[in-house]
């Protein structure tokens, strides 16, 4: 006979991602158990291992997701030609950085940092997802240099050295370590691009 029961249907992908960062974010990822992440969906851990297979898999599609949602923010405003390139540098560290403590898209990048060297599905998923971010940033500098407005140099190499900055600025306020704050972080920032790229 057939089960007769009114079947739950499953949850947007969206919606799934949204409540695992939120959890990840308060109480990290080695207190998260598939089960209570179902519970709060309404979904069985079964349910949730069929579509991540585990939790390393939630994390990182989690952060991609999570990255995602920033994605057409950051190109936006680095390709619009109308602004000025500094000013679009400004606007690429503003959304680089974290909001404040706990900011819970940098908890996703402190918890797949901190798990990565065991896990090569982890390190890669980490460069694909970074890729875009570093891709924008080089294209933005190629420009700069080429219009003036930044010194002569390799795009590739000053990049690498600006999410350098950025994520030793970005760890500590995540963290909320003591004297490690958004606006103290962004004055570092602008002061280190000024010696890195002005032209005088």
């Amino acid at each position: 006979m057939a089960d007769a029961r009114p079947r739950r249907p499953a949850r947007p992908r969206e919606e799934v991602f949204a409540t695992a960062r939120t959890a990840i974010a308060e109480h990290g990822l080695a207190k998260l158990t598939m089960a209570g992440l179902g519970k709060q969906l309404q979904m069985s851990a079964g349910h949730l291992l069929y579509y991540f297979g585990s939790k390393d898999q939630l994390l990182l599609e989690t952060l991609r997701w999570s990255e995602d949602q920033l994605g057409a923010r950051r190109h936006t405003a680095l390709t619009d030609g109308g602004r000025d390139v500094w000013d679009r540098l400004g606007e690429y560290t503003r959304l680089y950085l974290p909001e404040g403590p706990g900011d819970p898209r940098w908890i996703l990048w402190v918890e797949v940092w901190g798990r990565s060297p065991a896990s090569e599905e982890l390190r890669q998923g980490q460069l694909e997802i970074e890729a875009p971010w570093d891709a924008d940033l080089v294209a933005l500098l190629d420009e700069g240099t080429a219009t003036g407005h930044f010194s002569a140099g390799t795009a590739a190499e000053r990049a690498a050295q600006i999410r350098a900055l950025l994520d030793g600025l970005a760890v500590p306020v995540a963290l909320g370590l003591p004297g490690a704050h958004r606006p103290r972080a962004l004055q570092l920032a602008g002061s280190a691009f000024r010696s890195l790229l002005a032209t005088v």
